[in-house]
């Protein structure tokens, strides 16, 4: 598969260095990457400014924060229209259950990925919110046990 972006061997140690620890300094990413502080930093704004480095978060630690359910729905809507798709698309984004969400292909319209503090509190999003909803049909579910994999999400 061809690389859409115009990257050198620096570029990928640099989204290498960052997707595993993006609170690193400039100093210390250069150091780690083998080129002085400045061209680092051009570096760096550079694929901010095209778009590779999207953002910068803090990956929090869910069980502590009391968030002990983890699940995904499926989610088979009656019509597939654009406009269908996207209002469904729309509408994951006020549920602040869902923590991310995807158009799928298959026997399902959309995978959502959910995050609740208890069994409870995700049956009563399933059945009030999600399975209410405007042009939803089916709804399958998949409590998780254990993660059992976490890296970045783009292999470098």
């Amino acid at each position: 598969m061809p690389i859409k972006a115009d990257l050198d061997a620096i570029d990928w140690k640099i989204l290498r260095e960052l997707q595993d620890d993006g609170r690193m300094t400039n100093v210390e990413l250069s150091r780690r990457v083998g080129i002085s502080a400045p061209p680092c930093l051009r570096r760096v704004k550079r694929l901010e400014d095209e778009g590779i480095i999207q953002r910068y978060r803090a990956l929090l630690n869910a069980p502590a924060l009391g968030m002990d359910v983890v699940a995904f729905c499926l989610v088979g809507l009656n019509r597939q229209s654009e406009v269908d798709l996207k209002a469904f698309a729309d509408r994951t984004r006020g549920w602040p259950i869902v923590r991310s969400a995807w158009m799928v292909s298959g026997e399902s319209d959309f995978m959502l990925h959910c995050l609740a503090p208890d069994l409870g509190t995700f049956q009563t999003f399933v059945i009030e919110e999600l399975t209410s909803s405007p042009n939803v049909d089916t709804v399958r579910t998949a409590l998780t046990i254990r993660q059992v994999k976490d890296d970045g999400l783009v292999s470098i």
